[in-house]
């Protein structure tokens, strides 16, 4: 799996109340979510961003609470991977059950502009930096998480290997 897009930069902490601020969790309408994407981090952010694009972050992105709607309003954004220095542990789960492919790389994190093209391969690890001819590395996503991403989430992924079963 190949991924392309453009970068949007954020800092160190980014909690899941700047992904997606509180007032907005008395719905799970992922549209409604993605109105107000990264909002309290960027107030222009669900204006600029477009299908496609990535956030690159530093360290513990999507810590605090263990909501996930985080990274179903980012999904639901068209944002299509997230390159963080490390994320927290609960968000990392959660991007992969709803099927949001995210990608841990210091050097990414470092080297990635706000506006850079960067091309991800997930199956390799490597990030490349096609506005500045740089490449840097990530974890390569293993092939049953790039199956959970590929069906849409860990809840599809269940619905299919069910389905499956029941047609044997």
């Amino acid at each position: 799996m190949v991924i392309k897009g453009r970068a949007w930069r954020f800092g160190a902490d980014i909690d899941t109340d700047s992904i997606i601020p509180a007032r907005y969790l008395n719905t799970s309408d992922p549209q409604e979510l993605a109105r107000h994407v990264m909002e309290d981090a960027d107030p222009e952010f669900p204006k600029k961003v477009r299908p496609g694009d990535i956030i690159v972050a530093d360290k513990n992105f999507g810590c605090g609470s263990s909501r996930e709607h985080a990274p179903i309003a980012i999904k639901a954004a068209g944002i299509q991977a997230v390159v963080a220095r490390s994320f927290a542990r609960i968000f990392y789960r959660n991007a992969f059950n709803i099927g949001l492919p995210i990608f841990e790389s210091a050097e990414g994190a470092d080297g990635i502009r706000e506006g850079d093209i960067i091309e991800i391969d997930a199956d390799s690890g490597v990030i490349r930096n096609l506005t500045r001819g740089e490449e840097y590395r990530a974890e390569p996503i293993p092939p049953f998480m790039q199956e959970l991403i590929e069906t849409g989430g860990l809840i599809e992924w269940t619905r299919r290997r069910i389905q499956a079963a029941g047609r044997q």
